[in-house]
């Protein structure tokens, strides 16, 4: 009887043979004097050399197959012709994609340890939002009891004492000044993984220490500074909305990096259920030393993930969605000024503003589906993850799919839906207002559309003048400079006859005058010269 139960629990701790993508791709890694004492095999005491995306592709393998039922696959790839399925009333569509798709549930957490991002894990209880956390900790390779030790629990009464630690009670009598307090820092600040369960329990004032570490790296107390690794974070949250026993403040919400859902439990898969009561099984304390990643390895990764490549005409397609929703006519009658932070903080109603923006198609205008626009931050996010995303695959550049397949994540909880647009009143658009993430997805889709009708690749003007501005100003003429300036005011006529102004347009017309003010303050400095 023993002989079974080990050789089964043998099989929780296999790990996926290698190479889990197989393509014809390079290593990434970077020179290892290891390298010198590899066999011609490229293996190193018989074992073979394998790069760390393959490494992470192993872990997020043995994390589905053994570790986490989540037997979904959400962030679908095609590879050819996918079959597809309609059911229902509702003529909900299923594909059957060609390609290696993956659960968010869990590749998102393991790049967001591949990044150190900020990654919120929100849906109901016992849906193994804590478990996939302790998970990532482990594959950092902390201990489990270091790690268990290390996660904050959410609850009203946690004080700011309680999250960072204390000042030492003999120094509180010895001191003369506040520098003099030694403080106890609580452990958790010094690790590379971190951990807030029920992130939206913590009182208001105390969410204000979290903020300080989560996003500036350093803690504080009785001027008392402890700086903090950089680090991957994992909150979790049962409330979708944010909500909870405290509002979670604006500025905490606006760090987190990605939001991704706890997916339902498949009941068809009850029998995996069963053998791991009968087997006492925990994937927490069976994780294979082959998917542990080192704190040198996790450097390398980032590093690597860095390097991956996002070619122009994707970035020139991420640049046209994301200057698809700040703009906001009504707001102001000076073009800097017209924008939906302007709404915001005008304190007035923004159903009220937006119905002033009457003759335009609102159907057609991405812009009026959401009431704001996309931050720096997210932007920058955006980019890191689709860098990552591709690496995870084997890739050394981001693919168009990356980022349509990672965007709705990152942007789930910042681009606010505009509940109220008429595109959401159209027939079969009625299910955007629920989902999130089908919704974003969408909304990249359509802005795709429009870019290709507008033919960007190659009818972009503002392109045209931005690449003849970075060849710098050194020894261009007056003439020359007079003549760009004429070049760009043609061009600013020839929008101003387009009927419409639209968001993507704004940021056309401020760039170009940006290009009009620096030439113009170039002339003028050459006038002086003379």
């Amino acid at each position: 009887m023993n002989t079974i139960v080990n050789k089964a629990l043998g099989f929780f701790q296999k790990v996926p043979s290698a190479p889990t993508n197989p393509q014809d791709v390079s290593e990434f890694a970077a020179f290892d004097i290891k390298d010198l004492y590899a066999s011609e095999d490229g293996s190193e005491n018989g074992q073979l050399q394998l790069g760390l995306d393959e490494k992470l592709r192993q872990a997020y393998f043995w994390i589905t197959n053994t570790a986490i039922i989540s037997p979904f696959y959400d962030i679908e790839y095609e590879d050819g012709e996918s079959k597809r399925f309609v059911f229902g009333d509702s003529k909900v569509e299923v594909t059957l994609p060609q390609g290696q798709s993956y659960s968010s549930f869990v590749l998102i957490p393991l790049l967001t340890l591949a990044v150190r991002g900020k990654c919120l894990i929100v849906g109901g209880p016992g849906r193994g939002k804590t478990a996939t956390s302790i998970l990532m900790g482990l594959l950092a390779g902390y201990s489990k009891t270091d790690v268990l030790r290390a996660i904050q629990h959410g609850q009203p009464q946690m004080t700011i004492s309680d999250l960072l630690g204390h000042p030492l009670p003999a120094d509180m009598v010895k001191a003369e000044k506040t520098s003099d307090i030694r403080i106890a820092w609580r452990k958790w600040l010094g690790m590379r993984v971190k951990i807030i369960d029920e992130y939206n329990r913590i009182p208001t004032r105390t969410q204000s220490a979290l903020l300080t570490v989560l996003s500036d790296n350093y803690a504080e107390i009785f001027d008392q500074i402890f700086e903090c690794p950089q680090a991957a974070w994992y909150l979790t949250a049962n409330d979708d909305a944010g909500g909870g026993t405290y509002q979670v403040i604006e500025a905490l919400k606006d760090r987190i990096d990605i939001v991704i859902r706890a997916f339902h439990f498949n009941t068809r898969f009850i029998e995996d259920l069963q053998k791991r009561i009968e087997l006492n099984y925990k994937p927490e304390s069976m994780i294979p030393e082959e998917i542990i990643f080192t704190e040198e390895e996790m450097d390398r990764i980032h590093e690597q993930i860095r390097g991956i490549t996002i070619a122009p005409p994707l970035r020139k397609r991420l640049e046209f969605f994301c200057r698809q929703f700040e703009f906001f006519e009504s707001s102001s009658d000076k073009l800097e000024y017209m924008t939906k932070d302007t709404a915001k903080l005008s304190g007035l109603d923004f159903r009220t503003l937006f119905r002033k923006e009457t003759g335009k198609d609102h159907v057609k205008d991405l812009g009026s589906q959401t009431k704001n626009g996309v931050s720096v931050r997210k932007i920058m996010t955006l980019l890191i993850y689709a860098k990552a995303l591709a690496y995870f695959r084997g890739n050394k550049q981001v693919e168009l799919e990356d980022i349509r397949q990672i965007l709705p994540f990152v942007l789930h909880d910042s681009l606010v839906p505009h509940l109220e647009s008429p595109y959401f009143d159209q027939a079969g658009n009625e299910s955007y207002r629920v989902d999130r993430i089908v919704w974003l997805r969408k909304l990249f889709d359509l802005s795709c559309e429009e870019y290709m009708s507008q033919d960007m690749d190659t009818e972009d003007p503002v392109e045209y003048f931005d690449a003849q501005f970075r060849q710098g100003l050194e020894n261009v003429s007056k003439k020359e400079v007079d003549r760009r300036l004429l070049e760009i005011e043609k061009q600013l006529h020839k929008w101003s006859q387009e009927k419409k102004l639209y968001g993507y347009r704004h940021d056309d017309i401020l760039k170009l005058k940006y290009f009009h003010q620096r030439y113009t303050n170039y002339r003028r400095w050459l006038q002086w010269k003379k």
